[in-house]
């Protein structure tokens, strides 16, 4: 049950107007009490807390100082506060978030697109990893001997040598958003001061917010803490912005209570504010999602704090994918987009002297508003809460009903009367564990021919040609659809069929022969004028997880048929759809759909039984992995474990040191996966025969793991310590990017690179939408 809400004082409107006496517009005892016991117990000299939803006030109170010292000055409503660190969201990420909205910043360029001296031009850290302070930079310059100036603020962020690998851990840095602001320097022609102001603050209605304020507002600020004899009062507290002229990325701002309010209403209205859309919706839900990289104790946005130890003032009711920030100051902002309430809360705890940090103080008083807003976990789920959040485990058991199950359900209706050819192989099995084959048989089905794929009907074959052959427990004829050239059903065998039937199950990956059967199929079927039907089988690694990078049309093969990425996270039913609009096939296709199966679940949760889609596709885990070890296996070189008892779970040479490749993959700390060194000797394939060394996968959070950058970890590694001695463009069609196999030959960072493709997956994935079958 919902909690009372606070009782809305006035219109937004109105509000602004009061703001500017000392009035008091209190809805709330227990915010009042909680804030009157820090003035009492000297944690603070005083404080503004305002809390509100787009267009009302819930509650608006000035309390106790603004200042102690020379002499005791009243707190106002309208009292202008140092913001501090609220810089960094208030005025850096809100510029460049108007910048990438308008295409003019993007946020896995390397920062030295944007400022080309950074780091002596050879650094990998991007603009995302600044924003989500994972670029591995110190926490702030060194302010001994004292400096001055903007300029030189800005070549020692320039120069400051990064602590930690990019991407590794989250390090909180203000040299980051120094590096921000000077960003939005460059690309807008003029100081973030001033860009901040004319592109974000008026067109908001923000007046009483920027950088340096004018003597005039002098009376109104609250004065942070004593510096060379005297209380700092309208003069930056923090010393590095101070010494940079009080303009600064990270620190800097001054603002009130209102026009943060406008400001949080801006934001939760989506980028909207009365009529103006100043930002797209699109890109206000990008800066507040999570965006830190997996497996991360941390969860951060662009800029904003969601669940980090430095979220305190989240409280303990507002949902996580609820955002804000603090300041060093005493200040502080939550933004809820489930409630869509606001918690305002400034202080000026550094005033005259340093004291602790008011943490429990802010989670006290966001606790309380969310409360009174009224937080129902139902709301949030319907809002797209959990959509916000990263995959998480779930164990789910489910009983599955495959395409073939649900015919048998149906007891073949659909294909009743009707001469029917089946594409099918071994994993064509019932969830009772009989074959397909049998089934329609035994359900009256006329059965008049049969196809198999690569590997033929057993599954067995593991050669370039498979013959045609005849069933043995049926006799029915068997057309191979893997010899030489021929890999569609013939044109005459078509005539003596009414309809097609494809049973196959696959594994999730672009380059897996059995869709490019599916699809010549669905071809063969168009132009022979019968119908195709697509008995459905799970994505065995889940239809959620979508990797690149896409596969480029020059690329095209029989390996990989389509311009699908690494990893499509589709089912044989959904990509059959998206194959005949998207590729002009235009086959009268139907899919019968599986019962029981979420886009979620992996294999497991099914309690399908596990058949080796082909001989070397062993289990689950190596589904899993062989979508980031199978891009570089055309290597003649190089094995990816094929003629061992682990395909894919283990790769070797014999001029890869094991030790050596798998301490340095553990060191980049791989989302999901660890290694060890192994050695082996291949029975097949490629090195038959040779003992070679290599690494061994541990996958320790598939929920975490990214396939896609396993593989660039594992390329980068060999291309960084055996420079050569695989060549990438062998693997061109495996690959399947240009852009990729060049990244790879140059090592680049696959922190940097993997957002990059996942970035430019988008239209991809808005185009796969219309195709998908199942939630």
């Amino acid at each position: 049950m919902k909690t009372q809400m606070l009782m809305p004082l006035m219109a937004l409107t109105a509000a602004v107007a009061l703001a500017q006496t000392p009035a008091m517009y209190s809805a709330s005892p227990d915010i009042d009490r909680a804030i009157e016991d820090a003035i009492k117990e000297e944690r603070i000299p005083g404080a503004v807390c305002l809390v509100g939803q787009p267009g009302k006030i819930l509650h608006f109170k000035a309390y106790g100082n603004r200042a102690l010292v020379p002499s005791k000055e009243a707190m106002t409503l309208d009292t202008i506060f140092d913001a501090a660190s609220l810089t960094k969201v208030v005025a850096t990420t809100s510029s460049i978030m108007k910048l990438f909205d308008e295409g003019r910043i993007r946020l896995n360029d390397k920062v030295t697109v944007y400022l080309p001296e950074f780091q002596g031009g050879k650094s990998d850290i991007t603009v995302r990893q600044l924003m989500t302070h994972f670029s591995g930079l110190r926490p702030d310059l060194t302010l001994t001997p004292e400096w001055s100036g903007y300029d030189t603020g800005i070549q020692k962020a320039l120069a400051d040598k990064p602590v930690a690998e990019p991407g590794e851990r989250m390090i909180y840095s203000d040299i980051n958003y120094e590096l921000l602001g000077e960003i939005v320097h460059k690309v807008s022609g003029v100081p973030l001061d001033e860009y901040a102001r004319n592109e974000i603050f008026l067109p908001l209605g923000m007046k009483e917010s920027m950088f340096n304020p004018p003597a005039e507002w002098r009376p109104r600020i609250a004065p942070t803490e004593m510096w060379k004899g005297a209380v700092l009062r309208g003069v930056v507290h923090d010393p590095t912005a101070r010494f940079m002229g009080g303009v600064a990325g990270h620190a800097g701002l001054f603002t009130t209570a209102m026009d943060l309010a406008r400001f949080a209403t801006f934001m939760l209205n989506l980028g909207r504010i009365e009529g103006a859309q100043v930002v797209s919706p699109l890109t206000v839900r990008k800066f507040t999602e999570p965006q830190t990289p997996p497996l991360q104790t941390t969860m951060r946005g662009l800029g904003w704090d969601i669940d980090s130890p430095f979220s305190g003032n989240r409280g303990e009711l507002f949902p996580i994918g609820s955002y804000g920030h603090t300041g060093f100051t005493g200040t502080s902002l939550w933004i809820d987009p489930y409630t869509k309430t606001y918690v305002i809360l400034l202080a000026n705890s550094v005033h005259p002297n340093l004291r602790p940090a008011i943490t429990s103080l802010r989670g006290r008083v966001a606790t309380i508003a969310a409360a009174a807003a009224g937080i129902d976990v139902q709301d949030v789920t319907l809002t797209g809460f959990n959509e916000l959040l990263p995959a998480r485990a779930v164990g789910r058991t489910a009983e599955t009903l495959t395409g073939i199950d649900v015919l048998v359900q149906e007891k073949f209706a659909r294909l009743a009367g009707k001469r029917v050819g089946l594409i099918t192989n071994h994993t064509g099995l019932t969830r009772a564990g009989g074959r397909n084959i049998d089934a329609m048989l035994s359900g009256g089905v006329k059965l008049t021919a049969l196809f198999s794929p690569e590997h033929g009907i057993s599954g067995k074959e593991d050669q370039e040609n498979v013959a045609n052959a005849r069933d043995e427990k049926t006799g029915l004829p068997v057309y191979s659809l893997y010899k030489g050239e021929d890999r569609t059903p013939g044109k005459s065998v078509l005539k003596g069929i009414d309809v097609l039937v494809f049973d196959i199950q696959d594994i999730g990956t672009r380059f897996y022969t059995y869709p490019s059967t599916m699809r010549n199929a669905m071809q063969a079927a168009a132009a022979a004028k019968i119908p195709i039907l697509v008995l459905d089988r799970p994505d065995p690694i889940t239809g959620l997880h979508v990797e690149g990078p896409l596969l480029e049309k020059d690329k095209l093969s029989f390996v990989g048929c389509s311009t699908l990425p690494l990893r499509h996270g589709m089912t044989m039913g959904e990509l059959a759809r998206f194959l005949n609009e998207e590729d002009g096939i235009h086959a009268q296709l139907e899919v019968v759909k599986l019962k029981n199966w979420r886009r979620a679940d992996w294999f497991d949760a099914t309690t399908l039984e596990w058949v080796d889609p082909s001989p070397n596709m062993r289990s689950l885990n190596a589904a899993l992995l062989y979508p980031g070890i199978g891009m570089l296996e055309y290597s003649k070189n190089y094995s990816v474990g094929r003629g061992t008892d682990a395909p894919f779970e283990q790769v070797g040479a014999d001029w890869i040191n094991g030790p050596a490749l798998a301490a340095y993959l553990n060191h980049r700390q791989v989302p999901g996966v660890r290694f060890y060194a192994t050695r082996f000797t291949p029975t097949a394939s490629n090195l038959k025969g040779k003992v070679v060394q290599g690494v061994r996968f541990v996958i320790l959070d598939r929920e975490g793991f990214s396939s896609l950058r396993l593989g660039l970890e594992v390329a980068v590694a060999l291309q960084k310590l055996y420079p050569g001695k695989i060549d990438l463009p062998l693997n061109r069609n495996l690959i399947g990017s240009t852009e990729v196999i060049e990244a790879i030959g140059r090592a680049e960072d696959p922190r940097n690179l993997e957002p990059r493709l996942q970035e430019e997956l988008q239209p991809f994935l808005e185009k796969r939408a219309k195709y998908l079958l199942y939630r």
